[in-house]
């Protein structure tokens, strides 16, 4: 998976455990356009408050994580310790400490241990090479069963591009934006208001549309970097090559955020809620919001069982508007309810043999206006509560 202008490389720092991958650097061959979007959370972790701070100018020429440490919630010392970390970094790579980016994730509360760290950072630089990220994609993990990548190529200004991006993510996860890192890197060139704005578009159809549990996090952070390599024109407003590259974000943000999902702590089920027929597109968002959520309905769905009962319960709370006596309800291109009612055990056992074979989508018509919207989520399982119950000790 290579990016051109980029090196990449991973280590074990004892952040998490001896011996485990958890420590990652990501670098640009020369200061890089970059932009971001953050957690929504009013608790932020150090490293988010300096990052978000860094980017301002729009530059960025390395990205610093580890896995295992939110340093959140650590006060001055937790910021001390981002900024020592990162002008280690800096002062081996031979760049200005602004334009390294500290990131996190793990254990809230607990102090990050830096010393780790800046002893690993030369084992670390010298492992720099193009194609090790897939190494870091591995390093950022924490609760994630397995690494998430993926990259696409296109074509501005008659030029060939690359896009590729990493994510950590698996529980806390919930819109704005959901709880995970992402790394996405680029060789088109671009401004950083340009990249900022095909981030923000590329939001509300992936790593916003899609809950696992309700959680946000202190330390979410997405981070777009571009190189500028491919030698096209600098795309500095919209038009073709913005919609080009656009598009390209919009595959990549998409795939990554169900791959999110489907490693869902202890998700077993991966399944859509997409609810048409609301009055407006704001109660059609929370309807299929609050179904998405719902621990009865995601319980329901780890069993395999075709309660729709649940899912009319929790339109009833959502706080959309709505005749209850009008609701149709099917699993896939199974309609289990219509009118309001069940159409029996046949129906059911039709619907029920969707949930088995796959991602399927479960589609609630309120039969009450021309709006619609969806989320992508996951069941509940045992696993979930262990995985959580567990996960300090």
């Amino acid at each position: 998976m290579l990016v051109p202008g980029f090196k990449f490389a991973a280590t074990a720092a004892a952040i998490k455990k001896p011996g485990v991958l958890d420590l990652a650097l990501m670098v640009a061959d020369t200061p890089a356009a970059a932009a971001g979007v953050f957690t929504k959370n009013r608790v932020k972790a150090a490293p988010v408050v300096i990052t978000q701070a860094r980017l301002r100018k729009g530059l960025a020429q390395a990205i610093l994580v580890n896995a295992g440490n939110a340093n959140a919630c650590n006060g001055p010392r937790g910021l001390e310790t981002a900024r020592a970390t990162s002008r280690a970094a800096a002062k081996l790579l031979n760049i200005p400490e602004l334009l390294v980016l500290p990131s996190s994730t793990g254990v809230i509360g607990a102090p990050l241990p830096g010393d780790r760290i800046i002893q690993a950072l030369p084992q670390l630089v010298a492992g720099l090479h193009p194609d090790g990220l897939g190494e870091a994609a591995r390093a950022i993990m924490t609760t994630d069963t397995r690494p998430k990548a993926a990259l696409v190529q296109g074509n501005v200004g008659g030029k060939q591009f690359t896009l590729a991006g990493i994510a950590k993510g698996s529980g806390m996860i919930h819109p704005d934006m959901a709880t995970l890192l992402v790394f996405i890197f680029t060789d088109a060139a671009a401004t950083p208001q340009v990249l900022k704005t095909l981030l923000r578009q590329a939001l509300p159809t992936s790593f916003n549309r899609i809950t696992v549990d309700g959680d946000t996090s202190t330390n979410d952070t997405i981070l777009l970097l571009a190189s500028g390599k491919a030698g096209n024109p600098v795309i500095s407003e919209t038009g073709v090559m913005m919609s080009a590259l656009g598009e390209a974000v919009n595959r990549v943000m998409y795939d990554l955020a169900r791959q999110v999902v489907a490693d869902g702590e202890g998700a077993r089920h991966v399944y859509r809620i997409e609810v048409t027929g609301a009055a407006t597109a704001a109660e059609a968002k929370k309807a299929a919001l609050t179904v998405a959520l719902s621990p009865l309905v995601k319980t329901a769905m780890a069993g395999e069982d075709v309660n729709w009962g649940r899912i009319m319960a929790a339109l009833g709370r959502s706080g959309a508007n709505f005749d209850p006596e009008r609701v149709d309800i099917a699993f896939g291109p199974h309609p289990v309810v219509q009118n309001g009612r069940g159409l029996g055990p046949k129906a059911e056992a039709a619907a029920q043999q969707v949930i088995k074979s796959g991602p399927f989508t479960v589609t609630i018509n309120l039969n009450n206006g021309a709006f619609a919207d969806y989320y992508e989520t996951c069941d509940f399982t045992e696993d979930y509560i262990r995985i959580n119950a567990d996960y300090r000790s």
